[in-house]
């Protein structure tokens, strides 16, 4: 319980350190609007002809993909939807008007995924992300990449 504490207190102090922010060297992927972005390590590669998304070495490593949806007006998600969606209180490290950000899933083994999901306001709707990735890719770049998540307008 201890641990669920300090984990969740960790993330609500993060945010403002890495809100909206491309670390140095980073390169810099669009969503196939140019309306939202994200920010990859160098190392990272585009995805395909996807201008959108960026893998790790291979989609089975780690991948990062960006969307936006115009017209949906953003907002923290209901304890209802949290519910539906399974989202267990522990995994929600953020629900503000600011930002949605919680993990959709967590690796039960070494070839087993983790995953995150976020969103943010944009002028005209919601900018969203998605990182999924193997447990050998650090978590902190993961993070790094969900919070490097903005709108463009």
């Amino acid at each position: 319980m201890r641990k669920t504490i300090v984990f969740t207190l960790f993330f609500l102090l993060l945010p403002p350190a890495w809100t909206q922010t491309v670390p140095s060297g980073w390169k810099v992927v669009k969503d196939s609007k140019g309306a939202c972005q994200i920010a990859v390590p160098p190392e990272w590669i585009p995805y395909a002809e996807s201008a959108a998304a960026a893998v790790l070495q291979d989609a089975g490593t780690a991948i990062a993909v960006v969307t936006s949806q115009p017209g949906q007006a953003f907002k923290p998600m209901t304890e209802f939807l949290q519910k539906v969606l399974d989202i267990p209180k522990e995994r929600m490290f953020e629900n503000t008007a600011r930002r949605i950000f919680y993990q959709e899933k967590v690796s039960k083994n070494p070839d087993d995924p983790n995953a995150y999901n976020a969103s943010v306001p944009a002028k005209s709707g919601t900018c969203s992300c998605r990182v999924v990735f193997l447990p050998k890719v650090a978590e902190d770049v993961s993070k790094k990449i969900v919070f490097s998540l903005n709108s463009v307008e």
